[in-house]
């Protein structure tokens, strides 16, 4: 059974750092691209960031860019993002999510698993 595990969510403020994680299980994931996503509440889920299945290819959300970086550990199965100088604005759920081939697609319906998210707070 495949499951995502998202950590490293929390409380920080304004201008601070998170890194969160992403644990995957149930299969090999290093073929498929690996995204995050999240959503604020009253909010739609919006596109983070994504990664390749080597790595060598990430895309971000204009909004991140420049501050987030995602990265991925294929012999650990893992996907993290770094988020620095973070502003009220990315307070939200963040998900992970893995998709079943490999490309990064911004759309929430093209990704086949997802974890259950973890809380990231701003405060400014």
């Amino acid at each position: 059974q495949v499951r995502l595990v998202e950590s490293g969510g929390g409380l920080v403020q304004a201008g601070g750092s998170l890194r969160l994680s992403c644990a995957a299980s149930g299969r090999t994931f290093d073929r498929f691209a690996m995204s995050w996503f999240r959503q604020a509440p009253g909010k739609e889920r919006e596109f983070v960031a994504g990664i390749s299945s080597s790595g060598g290819t990430t895309f971000y959300a204009d909004s991140v860019k420049g501050r987030f970086t995602i990265s991925r550990d294929n012999a650990k199965n893992m996907v993290h993002l770094q988020m620095n100088s973070l502003k009220a604005e990315d307070t939200a759920v963040y998900y992970c999510a893995v998709a079943e081939w490999d490309v990064i697609w911004t759309v929430g319906s093209a990704y086949n698993y997802w974890g259950q998210g973890t809380q990231v707070t701003i405060s400014s």
